[in-house]
């Protein structure tokens, strides 16, 4: 399909209009209702954002004006996304998890003059923002998926998805032609969606990506791959407001030609995929921890003689794995071979089974640092996960691992048709076709995040002789100690997230003579070992205080330390009585930390490790 399309010359809305052209009757989305699969295809997903446009056209959308879509991931979701685009127009995502003030900051800002809501919650919080602290005065309309509970509604601008439609049947007649004319006049260089970024600084800013951004990055991701509809399928879980979801499932989807499936909710993600077992996976790297700890908890609920047999397969395998990862990703020997082939027959197969990844041929994982010990786990278990790199303004991926290029700890060779430099403080910058045409209305931001058309990343790295890139750590997050040391916290943090019975980690010491760390346990792998101790507890707070617990974490953290050299041992940590929330502003809506916040919410307990003023 790749070699039909030049991407570079193309929008979305048009390479969608030729996948309904000329294989209209190919099954394209499928989503689950009250247990059965829904099907779409090309023609359908086509037909439906096409009345979308002319839908929104009759609301009173203008070319170059914004959408703004809350809600979980759904096809009416990319009807809206691509609908939107097709009118000449942009979308921007908000996390369902947003609170009613995030949304309202970034409704307000985009000046949004229509928000599609994915239900009643969602749609609650859109009214709660325009009524409260000034509201939403570019708001117009708002257009609600699924109804349900909304029966006595009768807020003005309200009508549903369906109504939506249905206006768009309506006005086929009348604006049908301008809509198709939009999508004929469509240039790769218009904005095609905006990206909230998630203010782990500050405020969000909405980083506007090109038709050309966005099929670049994925057209190449998919060549280097070897990615086609045969060999591509996907689940869409991950928020779409997100740059890599929305890049590996809309867009590789319309590169590729497959098909997209959509799990009924992110906590049903394991259930889906046992049921779909697509043939590729984007997984943050909290998602991969969390399947690897799903198989140790299994493990440790079987007999002596299955934990023994799965123990020592996991060390026959381990070698085998880590020659493979050195060997680009191929089994070294005929040996090797045949010895996988009977760990997978004794065991691995039945665990790929079990996660729902037993017929991934590419897992990717993305979207901040993750222990190489928790890849090394898939590898071993035979499934290949590649790491990526990239940010919202480089389109999602600017550099992949691939098959050749599998160094556990980095995160592959550039992509084509983007360029890097190391700054002499060692800050990655790229320039491409990849990269962001720069923030909305903010040409302050956009000027600070670009020296000479180079876009500075923020992430200090090293290029390894490979070609391949060594992500260290952000460039605001560098620790500097009272002795003058350097010291990367995500390398510490990561190790110390391999333990099961830690959930977060954040370490301390920029200016002080040595490095401490506040611990998030995990409440379901510290309950269960609880429960074995027979200690009694209630809530997360009374066995966060458990002075078992405490203990049990200190063996963790000299385990730890025992990995590093003497300056990088954390030598204090306290363990928080409460677990970390978007809710409460210490976690961004993509679960990363807000070190700025943690450390000033949490000053009390920095003060009890370093005394004095925190």
């Amino acid at each position: 399909m790749s070699g039909a399309i030049d991407f570079a010359r193309v929008t979305m809305p048009q390479v969608l209009q030729h996948h309904a052209q000329t294989r209209g009757s190919d099954l394209a989305l499928r989503v689950k209702e009250k247990g059965l699969w829904r099907r779409y295809s090309w023609q359908d997903y086509f037909d439906h954002a096409r009345l979308v446009a002319i839908g929104l056209h009759a609301l009173g959308l203008k070319q170059g004006e914004r959408i703004a879509v809350a809600g979980d991931d759904s096809p009416e979701w990319l009807f809206s996304d691509l609908g939107v685009q097709m009118a000449g127009g942009a979308c921007l995502g908000i996390y369902p998890t947003n609170p009613w003030p995030e949304l309202q900051y970034i409704v307000r800002h985009s000046k949004a003059r229509i928000v599609v809501c994915g239900d009643q919650e969602q749609t609650d919080k859109v009214l709660e923002a325009r009524a409260k602290d000034g509201g939403l005065p570019d708001l117009e309309h708002i257009v609600c998926v699924d109804m349900k509970g909304m029966r006595h509604y009768r807020e003005p601008g309200l009508i549903s998805f369906a109504d939506l439609l249905e206006l768009g049947r309506k006005n086929e007649a009348k604006l049908g032609q301008v809509v198709d004319a939009q999508l004929a006049a469509g240039k790769p260089d218009d904005v095609a969606i905006i990206v909230y970024t998630s203010g782990t600084t500050g405020m969000p800013k909405g980083a506007m990506l090109t038709h050309r951004n966005m099929l670049h990055s994925a057209s190449q991701v998919v060549q280097i791959h070897g990615l086609t509809r045969e060999t591509y399928s996907v689940l869409c879980y991950l928020p779409l407001c997100h740059v890599a979801e929305r890049s590996f499932s809309t867009v590789m989807q319309l590169v590729t030609g497959c098909t997209v499936s959509f799990a009924e909710s992110v906590d049903t993600v394991v259930v889906n995929l046992r049921e779909i077992a697509p043939k590729g996976f984007l997984g943050v790297p909290r998602i991969w921890e969390k399947m690897q700890q799903s198989v140790l908890y299994r493990v440790k609920d079987t007999t002596a003689f299955q934990r023994r047999v799965y123990e020592a397969c996991m060390k026959r395998g381990r070698p085998i794995a880590e020659r493979r990862l050195a060997n680009g990703g191929t089994l070294a020997s005929l040996g090797d071979r045949a010895m996988f082939a009977l760990l997978s027959l004794v065991c691995f197969r039945s665990l790929r089974t079990f996660l729902g990844v037993n017929r991934v041929k590419n897992g990717f994982c993305g979207g901040a640092t993750v222990s190489p010990e928790v890849l090394l786990f898939f590898w071993i278990l035979g499934v290949p996960v590649y790491q990526i790199y990239g940010m919202t303004e480089s389109a999602g991926v600017s550099h992949t691992q691939r098959p050749g290029a599998t160094t556990l700890g980095r995160s592959g060779p550039l992509i084509p048709g983007v360029e890097q430099k190391v700054d002499e403080d060692g800050e990655l910058l790229l320039r491409g076709a990849s990269i962001f045409k720069g923030y909305l209305f903010d040409d302050t931001a956009t000027s600070r995040a670009f020296s000479d058309g180079w876009l500075h990343t923020g992430d200090i790295v090293e290029i390894e002789k490979s070609g391949e890139v060594h992500v260290l750590d952000r460039k605001k997050d560098i620790l500097i100690t009272s002795g003058g040391k350097n010291i990367t916290p995500s390398l510490i943090e990561n190790a110390l997230k391999d333990s099961p019975y830690i959930r977060e980690a954040i370490l301390l010491g920029d200016g002080r003579n040595f490095l401490s760390a506040l611990i998030q346990i995990d409440l379901e792998t510290t309950g269960k070992w609880a429960q074995q101790q027979n200690i009694q507890y209630t809530t997360y707070r009374t066995l966060a205080q458990n002075e078992k617990v405490n203990e049990l974490i200190s063996g963790e953290v000299r385990r730890v330390n025992d990995r590093f050299a003497r300056v990088e041992n954390v030598r204090k940590f306290v363990i928080l009585a409460k677990e970390l929330d978007h809710d409460d502003g210490e976690l961004t809506a993509t679960m990363k930390v807000r070190r700025r916040i943690i450390e000033d919410k949490f000053r009390t307990e920095i003060q009890s490790i370093y005394g004095g003023a925190a």
